[in-house]
């Protein structure tokens, strides 16, 4: 039987990298947070966005939520297991894609909404093309805490030959 081993991640490449990682967390727990305290509002509001599908809404709401608790062990640099640490920063990437599609959509098909939803139902921010801008910022910080944190493995080949 294989056991999984949590192991801590490796250095990051740059001191910035892990400053903007924290920096993407503390945004993803600010709208987590707004999502998950005004949830059976939150719901509702993506419903409203007219987003194709039978009750995509809902499937968007737990995604974004879900998702951006997830991509906080990747983010924080926590003791997790390879395959955890994939996901984690897969789960970071979810959250700004599903955003820019939500963000498009509302934009170019010009539903009308009062609330764009970032931060839930509970603080009303008007829909318009800065949502579109906001979630390519997140995808940025997504791809720069990526690259800085890159989950590969923890020692390089000649680390783990003297090992042995």
């Amino acid at each position: 039987m294989k056991k999984i081993i949590a192991v801590w991640p490796r250095e990051p490449r740059t001191k910035d990298s892990k400053t903007i990682a924290l920096f993407y967390a503390m945004i993803l727990v600010v709208f987590t947070a707004a999502q998950l305290f005004s949830l059976e509002k939150f719901i509702p509001l993506l419903e409203t966005f007219n987003l194709p599908g039978n009750h995509a809404g809902r499937f968007v709401a737990v995604t974004l939520v879900v998702c951006g608790v997830f991509a906080l062990p990747f983010l924080l640099r926590m003791k997790l297991s390879v395959g955890m640490r994939w996901f984690s920063m897969f789960a970071g990437w979810v959250v700004p894609a599903v955003w820019l599609f939500v963000s498009l959509w509302v934009n170019v098909f010009q539903v009308s909404i009062t609330n764009a939803g970032y931060l839930g139902a509970s603080v009303q921010l008007l829909p318009g093309w800065w949502t579109v801008a906001i979630a390519a910022a997140l995808g940025v910080l997504a791809a720069w805490s990526t690259w800085g944190l890159w989950p590969g493995s923890r020692f390089t080949l000649l680390e783990s030959k003297r090992k042995k």
